[in-house]
C-alpha cells in the first residue's frame, strides 16, 4: 500500500497539482489536510474517474478541513473532534485490508509562543494534550494503524534550516515539540520518514510563500508527518518526500506531499 499525506491548501484551488501527485505517484490512499471546501461542495468527481471512488471527508467553508481519498474500500468512518470544537480538523477511517487510517490536521498556533497572551497557541496545546490522553485508550500499539498529516511541528534539529534561530518561533519550540513527543510515545508511534533518513540529515516539507526564492533560501521546516503503530514498522518499504511539488505551477501548496510505502 502506498500512502501520500499531503496539506493542499484548498483542493478545489489545486485539483489538478493533485491529480498530478495521483498520475506520477500512483498512491493507494490520500490523506489531505486545508481541503478547505464544505462536504457538500467536495470535488469528489475527478477523483472517482482515477478509482478514489472511497472517502471519508470532514470539511468546512474557507478553513481547515481534512480527507482521506483510497482506492481501497473503507469499512468505517469517523470524524473526531477536540477542545470542544467541530473545527474539521481529523478523520479517520478503517480500510478494508484492516489498516486505519488517520488524517489529522494540527493547529499552526498564531505567531506568539505564550498560551497566556496567545489564545491560537494555547488551543495547539489544548490540542495535542487531549490527542495524548486519548490515543492510549482508543489505538493499540499491536494493531496496524497509520497517522498522517500536517503536525505544525518539527521537532527535530534537522526538521528546521536553524534550530537556534527557530527556538522562540512557533513550530519547533520546546514545549511544542515536548507536547509532539508525549504524542508519539502514548503508544509508541514510530516516525515512518525517520526510519529512512536518520538524523543528522535534513528533511524538510514546507517553505514559507514569504521568500522570493523558496529553493535557493531552503528555509525548510518538516511539518508534515507519517507515523505509524510498532505493529506496522517491519512492513515500512520506503518513501518520498515530493520536494519539487513546492515549485509545481501555476500556484503551488506550501507544504509537499510525503509518501510511505507499507508492504
Amino acid at each position: 500500500m502506498r500512502l501520500a499525506t499531503w496539506n493542499i491548501n484548498s483542493v478545489r484551488l489545486r485539483m489538478d497539482l493533485l491529480l498530478r501527485l495521483i498520475e506520477e505517484e500512483a498512491p493507494d490512499v490520500v490523506c489531505l489536510q486545508e481541503t478547505k471546501v464544505p462536504d457538500g461542495s467536495f470535488p469528489h468527481g475527478p477523483l472517482a474517474e482515477r478509482g478514489f471512488v472511497h472517502t471519508a471527508i470532514a470539511g468546512m467553508k474557507s478553513y481547515n478541513g481534512v480527507a482521506i481519498l483510497s482506492r481501497i474500500p473503507l469499512a468505517s468512518a469517523a470524524q473526531p473532534n477536540w477542545c470542544e470544537r467541530t473545527d474539521c480538523r481529523h478523520v479517520s477511517a478503517v480500510l478494508a485490508n484492516g489498516v486505519e487510517v488517520h488524517s489529522l490536521y494540527v493547529p499552526a498556533g498564531g505567531d506568539e509562543p505564550d498560551p497566556v497572551v496567545n489564545d491560537k497557541f494555547a488551543h495547539k496545546l489544548r490540542f495535542l494534550d487531549e490527542l495524548t490522553a486519548w490515543m492510549p485508550g482508543a489505538i493499540a500499539p499491536d494493531r496496524p494503524v497509520v497517522l498522517a498529516g500536517d503536525l505544525n511541528i518539527a521537532p527535530l534539529e534537522s526538521d528546521v534550516w536553524n534550530h537556534r534561530a527557530l527556538l522562540d518561533v512557533v513550530s519547533h519550540t520546546p514545549v511544542e515539540v515536548e507536547r509532539l513527543g508525549a504524542m508519539q510515545a502514548s503508544v509508541g508511534w514510530v516516525d515512518a520518514v525517520r526510519r529512512f533518513v536518520p538524523e543528522p540529515e535534513r528533511v524538510y516539507t514546507w517553505w514559507s510563500y514569504r521568500a522570493s526564492d523558496w529553493e535557493a533560501s531552503d528555509r525548510g521546516r518538516r511539518l508534515d508527518h507519517v507515523w505509524v503503530t510498532p505493529a506496522l514498522a517491519h512492513a515500512l518499504k520506503g518513501h518520498k518526500v515530493l520536494r519539487a511539488a513546492r515549485g509545481w505551477a501555476p500556484k503551488p501548496s506550501d507544504h509537499v506531499p510525503v509518501i510511505v510505502d507499507i508492504g
